[in-house]
């Protein structure tokens, strides 16, 4: 079986409830979060993913993935990883989209990259190292992680340019399977919110 990378996006936090880019900032969940998380957790132990035997667990070890880790009911098989770190947004932290406009009209982070943070190519080159993890062994792997850096892994699965991350929306606390299709690497879903209907 070829491996595949299933993306857990941690649950919502206030930051990500406000628009709030959080990248290295330590928010914890939101109440709504952790109950989404524990959705998430019930969704990946019943079938068809039986709790997912013999998958390998990575966490960003930032406090939001990790709750969001243990309260799913990985935690105890999960290992820190930075490079699930959610990019360094720099002097954009904590700055909503409308307030980066306001002040740089037309911005596009996966175009015009960040001031005083990580560029475009260090986040590419994160995303590539978890996607050749990834592909190392014939297993699946579970990955507890942000929100630009997962669409830069989904970007980089496929092989296209980060920017391709643009049109890939990934909503707190959703599940998505990156797999194969003839061969070639391919989404498998995408942003599924199922668990918490």
């Amino acid at each position: 079986m070829a491996p595949r990378i299933l993306l857990a996006r941690h649950g919502q936090t206030e930051w990500s409830l406000s628009g709030k880019h959080t990248g290295r900032t330590d928010v914890p969940l939101l109440e709504e979060g952790r109950r989404g998380a524990k959705l998430l957790g019930e969704r990946l132990h019943r079938a068809p993913y039986d709790g997912l035997p013999g998958v390998e667990v990575r966490t960003s070890p930032l406090a939001r993935a990790r709750e969001t880790c243990e309260l799913a009911g990985f935690g105890d098989r999960a290992r820190t990883w930075d490079a699930l770190l959610e990019w360094d947004y720099g002097a954009y932290e904590g700055m909503t989209p409308a307030d980066i406009q306001a002040v740089r009209p037309g911005w596009l982070i996966w175009r015009d990259g960040v001031p005083e943070g990580e560029t475009l190519a260090e986040v590419t080159a994160r995303a590539d190292e978890v996607v050749s993890w990834a592909r190392s062994e014939d297993r699946d792997v579970l990955v507890f992680a942000h929100g630009h850096v997962l669409r830069s892994l989904g970007a980089r699965w496929l092989g296209l340019p980060i920017d391709f991350a643009a049109r890939i929306r990934l909503n707190p606390t959703s599940l998505s399977v990156l797999g194969w299709a003839y061969g070639e690497p391919a989404i498998e879903s995408w942003n599924d919110l199922g668990h918490l209907a």
